[in-house]
């Protein structure tokens, strides 16, 4: 396990959500799950947590009930090569969820992502592409590097 792991707090849905994500990034798969037992808390054989990987970023999600949802100071950033990758991520993540700007989304589970590409802040340095990026809600990159040489 990683020495630092995002451990993420769902009301009843963990399982759900890590099932969503393992459909859409490559290489992602379960590491471990922890089920109630009679010490509680809980129905017995229920989940409490659960270890995914994604993309090599080990994450650990607790069906902690209702009370502490997902706020948009955590958000998991996406480092993209390619146009086709943005949108492929992008597409799959806001399926039920929302666009926000600048490359922000929030998906269905109320989880914040970042989906961007991989030299974001090395075009957003030359002002003219962060002129054109605060416009934009999903990233495009042909047009970010185009302002980015302006």
């Amino acid at each position: 396990m990683n020495k630092i792991t995002p451990f993420l707090w769902f009301d009843n849905n963990a399982e759900d959500a890590a099932n969503f994500y393992l459909s859409i990034f490559p290489d992602g798969m379960k590491l471990d799950e922890l089920r109630v037992t009679e010490a509680g808390p809980g129905p017995i054989g229920s989940l409490l947590t659960l270890t995914i990987a994604l993309m090599g970023q080990q994450m650990v999600f607790m069906n902690g009930g209702p009370g502490h949802p997902h706020t948009d100071a955590f958000s998991f950033f996406v480092a993209c090569k390619t146009q086709e990758e943005i949108d492929n991520y992008w597409a799959k993540l806001t399926d039920g969820g929302t666009e926000i700007r600048c490359g922000w989304l929030k998906d269905k589970f109320g989880v914040s992502w970042q989906i961007a590409p991989e030299n974001i802040m090395k075009l957003v340095s030359h002002p003219n592409a962060m002129r054109a990026m605060m416009k934009m809600v999903k990233f495009d990159i042909a047009t970010l590097e185009a302002a980015a040489r302006s």
